[in-house]
C-alpha cells in the first residue's frame, strides 16, 4: 500500500523517540549483530543504566500476578535497555515473577518450544532464526488486532498513535507491533575527516570527489560487508533506485511483488551503474568481497576504509573497540543528485506475544509499558539507536549519530522507504550479483538478467 505523502510527512515527525535493534550477519527485516552476552535467567538483577529520566510506572486496577516469561534475542543492541526496562517492570508489578530468555543463540535455543506449543509469553522478533511472517504463518502469535484498537500505553496515550510506523497487516491483522526503527545508511568518523579537512558528502557527486582525496592519502574510500551483500544492498543500492526513480519508493514495492518490469526500469539500471562507477574508479575495498560485518567494520574502525554501509546498530555492536576520539557520521544515503532528497531505507523489528502464552494479560500490560516515551528515550540512550515511538530525543543522552539520524527521519524533505520484503529466492540473488558487480564479474544489464530470471522463477 502506497503511503501518501503528508501521512509519510507525520510518520517522519513522528520518528524523533528512536529505538533500534539491529542485525549483523543475518539476511531479515531487521538486522542483528554478533553480541555475546550470554542468556539472561534473572530480571531483578541491578541495571547498570546512565538514562536521565526515570519512566512511569503507570498504575494498574488489576494487580499483576505469577510467571511471566520475555524471551529477547541480544545482538548489536545490546541487553542494557531490556535489563532496564524489566527491571521498571517488575518493580511497578512486585506480585510478577518475570523470567528473561535472552542471548545471542536464543532465538535457536527457544525453537523447539514454540515448535512444541511451550513458548515464553512475549517474544522480540529480531536476529537469525526468527521471522515474523513466518510465526504469523504457523500460528504461534497472538491476534492483537481488536485490543490494539483501544490500546493506551501507561502515558494514556493510545498506542497505535504513539507509533511512526504502524505495524504491518498480514489479511487485515495485526500480530507483532514495531519496536525498533533503523535506518540503513552511510558511517565515517568525524573526527578524521576535520583532522584531513576532508568534506564530509551530501550526496553522490560530493562523495565522489572527497572519495578521490581520501585516496590520494593512502586510505580505501568504502568498504562493504561481502559475505552479506544485504548490506551494500541495503544502504547503497535500494536508495539510489529510488532516487532514480523521481524519489518514489514504489518501484521497490513493485520489485517485491515481482513485477519484472519494475527490475527492467531505467531507475535500477541507473543505481547499478552508480556502484560501477565506483568499482571502476577503485573506491571500493578490494578485501571487501570476502569478509564479514565484524571484519569490515573493524577495517573502517582502524581507518583502513572511510565510509562504510551499515545499520544503526555499528555503533554500540563495535563499541568495545571503537577508538578513543572516534566520533561518528552518518547519512542514509549518498546516492542522490546535488541538492536531491536523501532517502532513508528502515527496517523493524518487533514485538508480539505468543498465541499459547500462558500469562496474556501480563504480555498486553508490558507491551503498554515499552511503548511509552520514557522507555523510548531510555532506548536510545542505553541502545544508541533510534525508536519506533513518536516524541523528541535532541535534549537527551543518546549519541551524537543517533539524533543525526532523528534529524533525517524526521525531516519532511527525507524520502522514508517502509520495511519492504523480497520473495527469499529472490533477495539471495540480488544480493549475489551485487557481490559480483563489485567485483567486475558482471555488468549492470547483467545484473538485471540474472535477477529477473529469478523472478520469472518464482512468480
Amino acid at each position: 500500500m502506497v503511503l501518501n505523502k503528508k501521512w509519510a510527512a507525520l510518520c517522519l515527525a513522528a520518528v524523533m523517540m528512536i529505538v533500534l535493534l539491529g542485525a549483523c550477519g543475518s539476511n531479515s527485516n531487521s538486522n542483528n549483530g554478533g553480541a555475546t552476552e550470554a542468556p539472561s535467567t534473572n530480571a531483578t538483577e541491578d541495571p547498570s543504566t546512565n538514562a536521565t529520566e526515570e519512566p512511569s510506572t503507570g498504575s494498574s486496577e488489576t494487580k499483576l500476578t505469577g510467571d511471566f516469561e520475555i524471551q529477547y534475542f541480544v545482538g548489536g543492541y545490546g541487553d542494557k535497555w531490556w535489563k532496564k526496562v524489566i527491571a521498571d517492570f517488575a518493580a511497578a508489578n512486585p506480585e510478577l515473577s518475570i523470567k528473561e530468555s535472552a542471548g545471542p543463540k536464543i532465538n535457536e535455543q527457544n525453537k523447539p518450544r514454540w515448535i512444541g506449543g511451550n513458548p515464553p509469553d512475549f517474544v522480540y522478533i529480531d536476529g537469525p532464526n526468527l521471522n515474523d511472517r513466518q510465526m504469523v504463518e504457523d500460528g504461534q502469535l497472538e491476534d492483537l488486532t481488536d485490543w490494539l484498537k483501544d490500546a493506551n500505553n501507561i502515558d494514556g496515550d493510545k498506542i497505535l498513535d504513539a507509533l511512526a510506523q504502524q505495524p504491518q497487516q498480514y489479511d487485515g491483522k495485526i500480530y507483532n507491533i514495531p519496536l525498533v526503527l533503523n535506518s540503513w545508511g552511510i558511517f565515517w568518523d568525524k573526527a578524521l575527516f576535520k583532522e584531513k579537512g576532508y568534506a564530509e558528502p551530501t550526496d553522490f557527486q560530493s562523495f565522489l570527489e572527497v572519495s578521490e582525496k581520501i585516496k590520494a592519502d593512502g586510505i580505501t574510500p568504502y568498504i562493504h560487508t561481502g559475505k552479506y551483500p544485504y548490506y551494500i544492498n541495503g544502504s547503497i543500492l535500494y536508495p539510489a533506485i529510488v532516487s532514480n526513480n523521481n524519489d518514489d519508493y514504489t518501484i521497490l514495492q513493485d520489485m517485491a511483488a515481482n513485477k519484472i518490469e519494475a527490475y527492467q526500469s531505467p531507475a535500477v539500471l541507473a543505481a547499478l551503474n552508480q556502484i560501477a562507477e565506483m568499482r571502476d574508479k577503485g573506491l571500493i575495498d578490494k578485501a571487501a568481497i570476502q569478509i564479514n560485518h565484524t571484519d569490515s567494520q573493524m577495517m573502517f574502525l582502524q581507518h583502513k576504509d572511510a565510509f562504510i554501509s551499515n545499520g544503526l546498530w555499528l555503533p554500540n555492536e563495535m563499541a568495545k573497540d571503537v577508538p578513543e576520539g572516534f566520533d561518528f557520521g552518518f547519512i542514509p544515503s549518498l546516492t542522490q543528485k546535488p541538492g536531491g532528497k536523501v532517502v532513508a531505507n528502515t527496517s523493524t523489528a518487533t514485538v508480539a506475544i505468543a498465541k499459547n502464552a500462558k500469562n496474556k494479560e501480563a504480555a498486553k500490560a508490558f507491551l503498554q509499558f515499552v511503548f511509552s516515551k520514557a522507555q523510548a528515550s531510555q532506548w536510545a540512550e542505553l541502545s544508541g539507536a533510534p525508536s519506533n515511538i513518536k516524541g523528541d530525543i535532541s535534549s537527551s543522552n543518546a549519541p551524537s549519530f543517533v539524533k543525526d539520524a532523528a534529524k533525517y527521519l524526521t525531516d519532511p524533505n527525507t524520502v522514508v522507504i517502509p520495511t519492504i520484503t523480497f520473495n527469499a529466492d529472490v533477495d539471495t540473488e540480488m544480493q549475489n550479483a551485487t557481490d559480483a558487480l563489485t567485483i567486475g564479474k558482471i555488468t549492470p544489464e547483467e545484473w538485471v538478467k540474472r535477477v529477473t530470471d529469478v523472478v520469472a522463477k518464482v512468480k
